[in-house]
């Protein structure tokens, strides 16, 4: 059976609260479920892959068929100051597709949010089209907004087919990654 949509990204939060204000009333996502209570025992635990989890989680949204889940673990002395920075190993971000990133941009500046920079425009390479900015949650967690202005759709079939052709062998990876200490 093959993959065939992203059902939902999620976020662990310090204050589901705090971010269902952020989430829900300033960026306007609809709920999917309301905040659950707070969930523990052996099988979340194993579940999660969290000894003694307790969290409790709300998710919303994003077009018709995607959400994106919000999680509160009560773990205080695992809990982080900040956000992993985006250039290191396990970090990550959500992107909105919006129809027009200037406008949306500007909506949300309108109601106090700060971006990392101008609006991105690419029209040469890989991502052609794309006109993007990033901005953060209250936790810090990067997000990204995008307008996907065009897509030369005959240009990235055969740039992927050229990639697969020449791409290097597992093997050559798997030695590469040993030989530097990454395996």
């Amino acid at each position: 059976m093959d993959l065939y949509a992203i059902h939902h990204v999620g976020l662990v939060v310090r204050n589901l609260d705090r971010s269902i204000y952020f989430y829900h009333d300033l960026l306007g996502l609809p709920f999917a479920n309301e905040p659950t209570p707070w969930f523990e025992g052996p099988q979340l635990s194993k579940g999660v892959g969290v000894p003694d989890a307790r969290l409790r989680q709300v998710s919303f949204w994003v077009g018709e068929h995607s959400s994106l889940e919000l999680i509160e673990y009560d773990a205080p002395e695992l809990r982080h100051v900040r956000p992993i920075p985006n250039n290191h190993l396990g970090a990550a971000h959500v992107c909105f597709r919006v129809d027009d990133v200037y406008a949306k941009k500007a909506e949300l500046e309108a109601k106090g949010v700060s971006f990392y920079s101008d609006v991105n425009v690419v029209d040469d390479g890989p991502l052609a089209g794309w006109r993007w900015v990033y901005f953060s949650d209250p936790d810090g967690l990067a997000l990204e907004l995008v307008e996907v202005a065009y897509y030369l759709k005959e240009e990235r079939e055969s740039a992927i087919a050229a990639y697969l052709k020449s791409r290097p062998s597992l093997e050559a990876i798997s030695a590469v990654m040993e030989n530097s200490g990454e395996a």
